[in-house]
């Protein structure tokens, strides 16, 4: 006897329905070979985003202040950020400032801030040559003033960037993400049968993005630290013990190499 097709949940993820995709090349693990795998466009991820771990950890090693752990670790961005836009990658999202790092000493908090501000200050052109879009992930409204003035001055410099969007997730957490959303969805007056995983994917910073395809994590740790949360559902995580100020174009080659080694299912 035939056996009856399946019904399945209308709201199933759409990944889950879509067509397999082959299984991509496997490529060998030299310099040359990184390279080459990851100048096939269907094997570079769209979104990347990066847990930047290890900075207070590598200004310990090197028996440095804290802070200058994270001066260290904001230089390192710049030459990830060039590779990136070398390598073709479209969304590029670094966890900079998460909402649970309020915890932390006051002026270790402050300190953090006036990075970004100088940073911000120091490549808006840099990254306007680089074409690339800056946005800001997280609550906006309750970073200082000055902060918030340079973050904006950013936005509104580099806003015709098209060749990457840079994601600087500051004062985020993914759970918290998710209730902004779902305050968003209920103050707008949705209906709470409307509500699916499109409207509150619709409603998220992320809004109109591609999800990450790749999560990579420096320093060794094996967690998400409520990093995106509904967005790396199906995303390949990968860990490195490399400390965030080490991290640099050849560990990038490296975590896009295991990327186009991977075969993704989507529960498949």
């Amino acid at each position: 006897m035939a056996r009856a097709p399946l019904a399945r949940p209308t709201d199933a993820p759409p990944q889950a329905h879509g067509e397999a995709r082959d299984p991509e090349p496997i490529y060998g693990e030299g310099p040359d070979d990184a390279a080459a795998a990851v100048e096939h466009p269907d094997e570079v991820p769209r979104h990347v985003a990066i847990i930047m771990d290890g900075n207070r950890r590598w200004a310990r090693h090197h028996g440095r202040p804290e802070i200058e752990g994270h001066a260290a670790g904001v230089e390192a961005i710049r030459g990830v950020l060039r590779h990136a836009v070398k390598r073709s990658v479209r969304v590029l999202t670094l966890y900079a400032f998460s909402r649970e790092n309020w915890a932390r000493s006051d002026e270790e908090v402050a300190g953090l801030f006036e990075l970004l501000e100088g940073a911000i200050r120091s490549e808006t052109d840099e990254l306007r040559t680089q074409g690339v879009r800056v946005q800001l992930l997280g609550r906006l409204d309750e970073l200082p003033p000055a902060t918030r003035a340079s973050i904006g001055q950013a936005l509104d410099a580099t806003s015709d960037g098209d060749r990457l969007l840079l994601n600087i997730a500051f004062n985020y957490a993914g759970r918290t993400e998710i209730v902004d959303a779902v305050r968003a969805l209920i103050a707008a007056g949705a209906a709470a049968e409307s509500i699916d995983e499109s409207a509150i994917g619709a409603a998220l910073y992320t809004a109109g993005m591609p999800d990450p395809d790749l999560v990579i994590r420096t320093g060794g740790e094996q967690r998400i630290s409520n990093f995106l949360i509904w967005q790396s559902a199906y995303a390949e995580f990968y860990s490195c013990d490399t400390l965030w100020p080490d991290f640099g174009p050849e560990a990038f080659d490296a975590a896009l190499l295991e990327f186009a080694h991977r075969h993704r299912r989507y529960g498949r």
